[in-house]
């Protein structure tokens, strides 16, 4: 006799996508359309991932990933920069704790600069060793991340291994280019989710994203819900993903 499906709220529970990656895009509208400073909007939408994270723990998703702060960012007004980049820490030092309640394995991906300041990094570095044990959800923050440079740094890293002698560059192929990666245990997106109605990539997680099924949201990131999740899974469980075969 087969097993009965498992759902919710119309969902499949062994159809759900293992690794969703969010663009949270429209924190700086929908301030705009308050009449409030675009920080309002970034504070707001840290509401947003709490519940984009209750929701995908609802789901069984075993790994998010957002697109926190982008290699394009620094080119924003120093002011905003700064907020960015003490407001990842602040979210940090707030959820760090709830997350890890849950069972929520933090990680970063991203380039370790110089100039994004030594406490933020501390901090960083703090919550993925204090996570590091928890194994229902994988919650990967894209922090001073940029698609095409993590697939330069990789490609780097391999050239520093030829030359050193310890690759073969014949022996250089997809397998290899993933390891060198900066998270190589980050499984290829399933589901890819930006909001505020924008149709784009923007850079972000160019290699994972090759066979991503991409959905595009009209909701400005702050007004992301649990249903916007879910609508975004249901329409992945509509689709039919053949990777390249007939």
């Amino acid at each position: 006799m087969p097993r009965p499906r498992r759902t919710i709220d119309g969902i499949d529970l062994d159809r759900v996508p293992r690794h969703v990656a969010i663009v949270m895009d429209g924190n700086g509208r929908w301030a705009r359309q308050r009449g409030l400073p675009r920080t309002a909007g970034h504070r707001a939408g840290e509401e947003a991932v709490a519940r984009a994270l209750d929701a995908a723990l609802e789901l069984g998703v075993s790994h998010l990933t957002l697109y926190a702060f982008s290699t394009e960012n620094w080119r924003r007004s120093p002011a905003e920069v700064r907020f960015l980049l003490n407001d990842t820490e602040r979210f940090v030092l707030r959820r760090r704790d709830e997350f890890h309640a849950k069972g929520v394995r933090m990680r970063w991906i991203g380039r370790r600069e110089r100039r994004i300041p030594a406490r933020v990094r501390r901090n960083i570095d703090e919550s993925v060793e204090m996570t590091a044990g928890n194994r229902r959800l994988t919650l990967t923050v894209a922090f001073n991340y940029g698609g095409r440079a993590e697939i330069v740094d990789a490609v780097r890293r391999l050239a520093a291994a030829a030359r050193e002698g310890a690759l073969d560059p014949r022996r250089i192929d997809e397998r290899a280019i993933a390891r060198a990666l900066y998270d190589p245990d980050l499984p290829d997106v399933d589901l890819f989710v930006r909001t505020s109605g924008e149709q784009r990539i923007s850079n972000y997680l160019l290699w994972q994203s090759a066979y991503a099924e991409l959905a595009f949201l009209p909701v400005l990131w702050p007004d992301f819900s649990r249903e916007h999740l879910f609508d975004a899974v249901r329409e992945y469980q509509r689709r039919e993903r053949r990777f390249g075969r007939a």
